[in-house]
């Protein structure tokens, strides 16, 4: 009997310890996948730079063409007044009077808090206009070059969204789980993790 005991004792000790280790072992799992998503975002940011500078030479020739437009802007008008023209060409669905200046803005200005939000903006009217490609290349400029900004947690979740519509789910739920453990305490992390939710 005493032995029977023990035996039921000791049985019971090990199904505990598999538990445990089932826990452990899923606790890292989910580590890692969390790892992987932030390493793919940096990889996509990467990418992206490598891109933009292997095309360089183009968008020479767009900043010059861009510029030329804009000469007869005054010169006593800085930054802020442009982009409160442009927000107010946003206001009046003048998207394209609205992207002009946001572009310019971004082109010809640096040092500004008013660049990474006219990418934000070129992103949004372009998602508007299912420039898809061109969405996602200023959303990307804007994670790259302004990793610390208040949109750019948004940026992140947007990225997601666009590999959501072209139907790669995938890269959508990585996307977003890195906005989630990212940004915890951002609006865009509750977005995602609502986004994460119904995907599964």
């Amino acid at each position: 009997m005493f032995f029977r005991i023990l035996l039921l004792i000791s049985c019971i000790q090990f199904i505990d310890a598999k538990d445990n280790s089932s826990d452990i072992l899923f606790l890292k799992i989910q580590q890692l996948e969390d790892e992987i998503a932030s390493l793919r975002s940096e990889l996509e940011s990467q990418a992206y730079l490598i891109d933009q500078l292997s095309n360089n030479n183009e968008d020479v020739t767009e900043n010059n063409e861009s510029s030329n437009q804009f000469t007869q802007i005054d010169d006593k008008i800085k930054i802020d007044g442009i982009y409160d023209q442009a927000i107010q060409s946003l206001n009046k669905q003048d998207y394209a009077d609205a992207k002009e200046k946001f572009n310019f803005i971004y082109k010809n200005f640096s040092n500004s808090e008013k660049i990474p939000l006219s990418l934000f903006w070129i992103a949004e009217i372009s998602l508007s206009e299912t420039n898809i490609k061109e969405a996602e290349k200023n959303l990307m400029l804007l994670i790259r070059l302004y990793p610390d900004h208040w949109r750019t947690p948004l940026a992140h979740k947007k990225v997601g969204d666009i590999f959501l519509a072209q139907g790669n789910k995938k890269l959508a739920k990585e996307k977003y789980k890195y906005v989630v453990n990212s940004f915890p305490d951002d609006n865009a992390a509750s977005l995602a993790l609502q986004l994460l939710e119904n995907m599964e």
